[in-house]
């Protein structure tokens, strides 16, 4: 099992630790719901540093990218990412990334932990266009600093304007004594903040920092389950739960990072699949009464028929409701639509709603 670079001091600060995507991570600290409501009302800093990175780079670049993912990153300009993923021959997703154009010809791809070699073998695979490629996964630490209060906490480390960092824009600059890291705005918890990329050797020094700048903000670490439970109240998407190799983007509700303007792996067969729309849809669901839904239970009919499957499920802490996604047949798929819960041995009703849950 692999540590990143702070490892150490997770254990030291008592932190659960969990084997996650091959690595040692800490899933929480003083527990979930205390950890998520940090967030929600002030400021937690994340270690993600189990996520992958790779550069591509050269004249071509922007060629492999355009025929590896499916939204159009020659949209991209320096300072901006996008979301995207990476369709493979079958209808699939072989994974879900984001991309941030750093220069001209320069591409930074962010891709899940557990994903790392394969996508870097996808990639290289599709690679016939002689783009330069490097896995720096091994050499990066990733903090993701998250909440209301973030921007304000941190200000007082870096001259840049946090403020000013837009959702899904970048800056390369300083960051608590540390020159030329990424400091990025594409949090997954839905309550503001940003990411800082910087070296292994730099991120002890980096978190110590932010612990201190934020102690009169409330600052405190986030473990990896209060993270799921804030992408999950905002309905996004969590790669091997709602998305995999089976799952189409089209299915998933991810059309809008499919850009059909342009050829990629699989384009076309995606575009005839949207244009039928398919046979089963990625919804979310609220329960109508309690019990907690979670991964693998089955989505019933009021005949208790099978219909479809949890990929993701909690008890909101945000809303104090049991919600939840899951794949059902298009027919059931409108907002609104009444659902059963299959937990343990009672069918629990349940609502289609409008993501996100949790609205701030």
């Amino acid at each position: 099992m692999k540590n990143t670079a702070l490892t150490d001091t997770h254990i030291a600060l008592g932190a659960k630790m969990v084997p996650f995507a091959g690595y040692n991570m800490p899933v929480q600290y003083e527990g979930v719901n205390i950890e998520h409501e940090t967030v929600r009302k002030a400021v937690g800093v994340f270690d993600v540093s189990h996520m992958g990175e790779f550069l591509i780079e050269g004249p071509h670049a922007l060629e492999l990218i355009q025929k590896v993912s499916s939204n159009d990153a020659s949209k991209l300009e320096i300072g901006k990412a996008q979301y995207s993923c990476l369709p493979n021959d079958d209808g699939g997703i072989v994974d879900d990334l984001i991309i941030y154009k750093v220069k001209d010809e320069t591409y930074l791809l962010v891709v899940n932990a557990s994903n790392i070699e394969k996508d870097w073998n996808w990639i290289t695979s599709k690679n016939d266009v002689g783009a330069d490629m490097r896995d720096l996964s091994e050499d990066y630490s990733l903090l993701a600093i998250q909440g209301p209060k973030a921007v304000e906490a941190m200000q007082s480390l870096s001259s840049h304007d946090l403020s000013a960092i837009k959702f899904y824009n970048f800056v390369v600059g300083d960051f608590a004594g540390i020159e030329h890291v990424i400091i990025s705005a594409t949090g997954y918890t839905g309550s503001g903040g940003f990411e800082i990329y910087c070296k292994n050797s730099e991120v002890k020094q980096i978190w110590d920092k932010v612990l201190e700048a934020g102690a009169d903000f409330g600052i405190k670490p986030i473990g990896l389950a209060a993270r799921d439970t804030l992408r999950l109240e905002m309905g996004y998407c969590l790669y091997g739960n709602d998305i995999d190799d089976t799952t189409s983007p089209i299915e998933a509700g991810l059309s809008w990072i499919c850009k059909f303007n342009k050829e990629f792996t699989n384009s076309e067969a995606l575009q005839a699949e949207k244009e039928r729309t398919p046979e089963r849809k990625l919804v979310a669901f609220k329960l109508d009464e309690r019990g907690i839904p979670r991964q693998g239970y089955d989505i019933v009919d009021n005949n208790g028929n099978t219909i479809g499957n949890v990929t993701s499920g909690t008890m909101s802490p945000s809303l104090g409701i049991g919600i939840g996604l899951g794949y059902v047949p298009k027919v059931f798929s409108k907002v609104d639509s009444k659902i059963n819960i299959q937990v343990r041995k009672k069918a629990i009703p349940a609502t289609v709603v409008k993501l996100p849950f949790y609205k701030g």
